[in-house]
């Protein structure tokens, strides 16, 4: 933990085995629109893999900090953002409502999930899909596309309160997911090996896998477990 870029040494599947034996403001060069550039085991086991220094290369989705899968435009990005940390961004519209983006956006959202305040489901959005997000870029394009409202919905909590949860329409989740891939071509580079959350093969599931590894393998003294009462409630 104290060695400054790297994660844990090894990381684990979650399935453990059920046998046991053996600042200026600048663009990327050549963007639209963009101004000139101031600057084995048991039957059931899943063998673990090493990680690599500073950010991981997996790739469990389309979007990821690696090469993999991501446009040359994005690409492109996310090499500026690699050479110049402190470099600001301008002109990163056209990367959400290109359809390529927008389509792997859709490919992306979970097929069950609940329907939005439109009652739109994946399935019925993807019938029509190509006109629906041509129809969709060319609103992002001209700044007529609007957010819908979110439903809201509650999850039961072990301690008898209820979680509240905001149900998204469709549109606005390919929407969503479309800028979270652009913005990832910039900030993960900033992120460390073993920086955990909502990242492209850093989730919190990869943080407990890590934390076993860590605490099965390594000689332990204390565990330190904090928690942010209403972390999500409050604004502030």
């Amino acid at each position: 933990m104290n060695d400054h870029g790297k994660s844990d040494r090894w990381v684990v599947p979650t399935k453990l085995p059920n046998k046991d034996r053996d600042g200026q403001a600048t663009s990327v060069p050549g963007e639209p629109g963009a101004p000139e550039t101031a600057r084995p085991s048991s039957a059931e086991a899943v063998e673990g893999s090493r990680l690599a220094k500073g950010n991981s290369l997996q790739r469990p989705m389309l979007r990821t900090q690696g090469r993999v899968g991501m446009s040359p435009e994005l690409e492109r990005v996310r090499q500026a953002a690699k050479q110049d940390r402190q470099m600001r961004f301008t002109a990163l519209l056209h990367h959400v409502y290109r359809l390529d983006t927008l389509c792997a956006a859709y490919l992306r959202l979970k097929r069950s999930a609940a329907p939005g305040v439109d009652g739109v489901t994946w399935q019925q959005y993807g019938e029509h899909l190509e006109a629906n997000l041509q129809d969709l870029a060319a609103r992002l394009k001209r700044g007529a596309y609007r957010a819908q409202p979110t439903r809201r919905s509650y999850i039961p909590k072990a301690d008898g309160q209820r979680r509240p949860l905001g149900v998204t329409a469709l549109e606005d989740k390919i929407v969503q997911s479309a800028l979270v891939e652009v913005l990832n071509a910039i900030y993960e580079v900033d992120f460390l090996g073993f920086s955990y959350g909502s990242r492209p093969g850093r989730s919190q599931h990869n943080a407990l896998d890590a934390l076993w590894v860590g605490i099965a393998r390594s000689k332990v003294n204390w565990v330190l477990d904090a928690d942010i009462r209403g972390f999500n409630d409050h604004s502030s």
